[in-house]
């Protein structure tokens, strides 16, 4: 007879291993441990097999009966069960291991090492936070561009083109290292491009004050309120008119302040060339004073709660916030300054653009360019510096001088 739920529950363990019937095969094997197993004996080529359906009561007795039933529909086709579900395992496995968050981790593994740690990580960050919730768990070789463009419209209803941008990018490079390892016969980002799918929006340039306000400016940086480290880290900013990022991330085995000299290696740059900030006087002075506030470690500025990491790059911006600059300015908005301004006073095009690094070099013309024109720089760092301190002094210089 079948059984039913109550003799399910009420079978007690024997000395040994008990069958209980529940007909076209089905039994409950009770063994002396207590577990209670489902088990199906069939037969393919003349041969008995066994397969399992769970044990009770995780798996109720209905639940056993409706796994018999698909198990006996595929046996009467002709397949075996047992076998089935091994490949369908094995099927599951292989999908995990080449789903695209699978395949995106191994190219960010090979892809970072020639990455600054800040670069690499806010590239992992962006597939965690708007890739992976999309595409993450579906296997790369499966994924097709309308999948994509659902990605990147969700990203674009935050507002968020860039990101959405430059999550088709990644997206583009994890496919393309699919290819190259076999994973994948096709890239599905290449059929589409993101102003296919992306509203077009005005390039906005980003916020800084016009040069007749930088005086007040520099003077409420200089009355600045707030961490004298931060107020330091504004000064310096100003004086040598580096990304962001190049500066919250300087290490003190970067300067010599006796050359007066700030060597960034070419893997905190941009342009991934070295450059050198030739340092005015009044940036040397500025770097003495912090080392005196922050030199008991590697970084120049050290983050205020883990002093092995930079500061965030959002305390400048926070700062300027602070002294009613929200909106209005930001730590990249030095740069754009520093360059009216000195090709307002006549400095030569080139002097000034080597030194904002916005020249892309070959690896075979680095070493020499990113050292080029580097008197004439120095020249111009130390004007720069001078004209700063006037501006602070209220003495403002106006006057143009010839191209050096």
């Amino acid at each position: 007879m079948p059984l039913t739920d109550t003799a399910v529950k009420r079978a007690k363990p024997g000395p040994r291993p008990m069958k209980l019937s529940d007909g076209k095969g089905m039994y409950l094997l009770v063994n002396p441990t207590g577990s209670k197993l489902w088990r199906w004996k069939y037969r393919v080529l003349g041969k008995e097999r066994v397969m399992s359906f769970g044990a009770y009561p995780d798996v109720s007795l209905a639940q056993a009966r409706d796994s018999l039933d698909k198990a006996r529909k595929l046996h009467a086709s002709g397949a075996d069960p047992v076998a089935q579900r091994k490949a369908d395992r094995k099927a599951s496995l292989t999908a995990a291991e080449n789903s695209f968050e699978s395949v995106a981790r191994k190219w960010w593994a090979h892809w970072k090492p020639t990455r600054t740690d800040q670069h690499a990580g806010q590239v992992m960050r962006r597939f965690e936070a708007n890739v992976f919730p999309y595409i993450g768990t579906r296997p790369v070789s499966e994924i097709q561009a309308p999948e994509l463009v659902t990605m990147l419209k969700a990203i674009e209803a935050r507002g968020v083109n860039d990101v959405a941008k430059r999550a088709h990018q990644t997206s583009s490079q994890v496919f393309r290292y699919a290819i190259a390892h076999g994973l994948a016969t096709r890239n599905p980002a290449a059929d589409i491009k993101p102003s296919d799918v992306l509203a077009s929006r005005q390039k906005k340039n980003l916020a800084r004050v016009d040069g007749k306000e930088l005086p007040q400016l520099l003077r409420h940086i200089d009355a600045y309120h707030g961490a004298a480290v931060t107020r330091l880290a504004m000064k310096l900013m100003a004086l040598t008119f580096v990304r962001t990022s190049e500066l919250i991330g300087a290490r003190w085995a970067e300067f010599d302040l006796k050359a007066a000299r700030w060597d960034i290696p070419a893997e905190r740059m941009k342009m991934k060339t070295p450059h050198i900030v030739p340092l005015s006087s009044q940036a040397v002075n500025i770097l003495k004073t912090l080392h005196l506030v922050s030199g008991h470690g590697a970084l120049v500025f050290p983050g205020e709660r883990d002093h092995e990491k930079p500061m965030s790059n959002n305390t400048i911006l926070g700062a300027l916030a602070r002294m009613g600059y929200k909106g209005r300015m930001t730590g990249h908005g030095f740069r754009g300054i520093a360059s009216t301004l000195l090709h307002e006073m006549g400095f030569n095009h080139a002097h000034i653009e080597l030194q904002l690094a916005h020249q892309e070099r070959d690896a075979v013309s680095a070493a020499y360019n990113h050292a080029t024109y580097l008197r004439e720089r120095a020249k111009m760092m130390q004007h720069w510096a001078d004209y700063l301190d006037n501006c602070t002094t209220g003495k403002v210089l106006t006057f143009k001088r010839k191209a050096a």
